[in-house]
């Protein structure tokens, strides 16, 4: 085999797949990052067999054949040879995975692997799918990802759900505490469909996302597995089994309180009382809802935060407690300059949503020593 690349190019390849090899494996051929140059293009593939990303780059293929490289030291080769991004890299393999890949002055000699060792990623049928932009699925991942669990004690918590309804997709996504959703109308109708999509994967394509408004991804689903085809680039990953909790459920239209007020108001003040804690500190902000004003306070060891804002207020007054952060999380990411909070009790879920239900932030309150305020 023997490949020419422009450097720029061939950086942002591996790039893009090392997001998909793993840091630790007992399948060691995983560790490494495939470039196949069998046909008329030069693809690079990653795959830790939950998730798998092949991207092509531009390249000249002055003979055919596929390697698999270590994806840590190729990726740090390929990175310092050169200075230049339009420097050119050459890589040549002989029968027996020799491979020397050269830039400029700088030549390395290391050993590669047998290409068909590497495990392929899994085939899809491509019937069933949506089509969207790529600004966004990359903002509705943002939208919702910081709402999943970190942690694997609940597995459908780890993931999103992409329900599609005719011409909708509902993305959903909970950790316990807290459920963000978001709802998108396509430009075509569908088949209806119900997938969890690890947040992982998730994760790791809206970082290759470019976020193009006109530039489309198509979404294929598969009976375990998803695909997602954006540029030059697919990405497959398994799919988390089983049913997903009950949303409609936890959704109510129910309200005592009805508060309306400026987001950026309402998000300083929350972030200048985080600055007040720590990790693993779980002092709740209190608000205190009036007639036409909110006050909020937070006491922590480090000191007492007071601010007070104008509001619309519609129904009772009431005092609850919330998880600044959890607030903050969703406030950052709402685009309006007004939103609006329904509460029903200082115990029940506090709902913020636009009156469309494009986004719904469902946060659960915290209890608090009213005496100790």
């Amino acid at each position: 085999m023997k490949l020419r690349f422009q450097k720029d190019a061939l950086v942002n390849g591996i790039n893009i797949v090392l997001k998909a090899v793993p840091s630790k494996t007992t399948m060691s051929i995983l560790e490494c990052i495939l470039i196949d140059a069998s046909g008329s293009e030069i693809k690079l593939t990653g795959n830790d067999m939950e998730l798998g990303i092949e991207t092509t780059v531009a390249g000249e293929i002055l003979e055919h054949g596929k390697i698999a490289l270590d994806a840590k030291l190729f990726s740090e080769i390929t990175r310092r040879v050169s200075s230049e991004s339009s420097a050119v890299v050459s890589i040549e393999s002989d029968e027996r995975f020799n491979t020397t890949i050269r830039c400029e002055n700088s030549v390395f000699n290391i050993q590669g692997r047998d290409g068909e060792e590497f495990a392929y990623l899994p085939y899809i049928e491509r019937d069933k799918y949506i089509c969207l932009s790529q600004f966004t699925l990359k903002e509705v991942i943002q939208q919702t990802i910081f709402s999943i669990s970190p942690n694997d004690s609940n597995k459908m918590m780890t993931g999103e759900l992409f329900e599609v309804n005719g011409d909708t997709l509902r993305v959903v996504s909970l950790d316990g505490h807290r459920m963000a959703i978001r709802k998108i109308v396509l430009k075509d109708e569908y088949e209806s469909t119900k997938v969890i999509v690890p947040g992982k994967t998730l994760n790791e394509i809206s970082k290759i996302l470019t976020g193009d408004n006109e530039k489309e991804v198509q979404i294929f689903f598969g009976a375990n597995h998803i695909l997602f085809e954006f540029d030059d680039t697919i990405v497959v990953s398994r799919l988390i089994e089983g049913e997903y909790f009950k949303v409609d459920q936890m959704l109510s239209s129910d309200y005592a309180t009805k508060v309306s007020l400026n987001k950026k108001d309402f998000l300083d003040s929350i972030e200048r009382a985080i600055i007040l804690i720590r990790e693993n500190d779980k002092k709740p902000i209190i608000l205190n809802i009036e007639d036409s004003k909110m006050s909020l306070k937070l006491n922590s060891s480090f000191g007492t935060m007071n601010a007070e804002i104008l509001i619309h207020k519609t129904g009772q007054d009431l005092m609850i407690g919330f998880n600044p952060k959890f607030l903050s999380d969703a406030l950052r990411i709402i685009d309006d300059e007004e939103v609006t909070l329904y509460m029903m009790n200082a115990k029940s879920p506090c709902f913020i949503k636009d009156e469309d239900e494009s986004y719904i932030y469902l946060i659960l309150p915290v209890n608090f020593n009213a005496a100790a305020i």
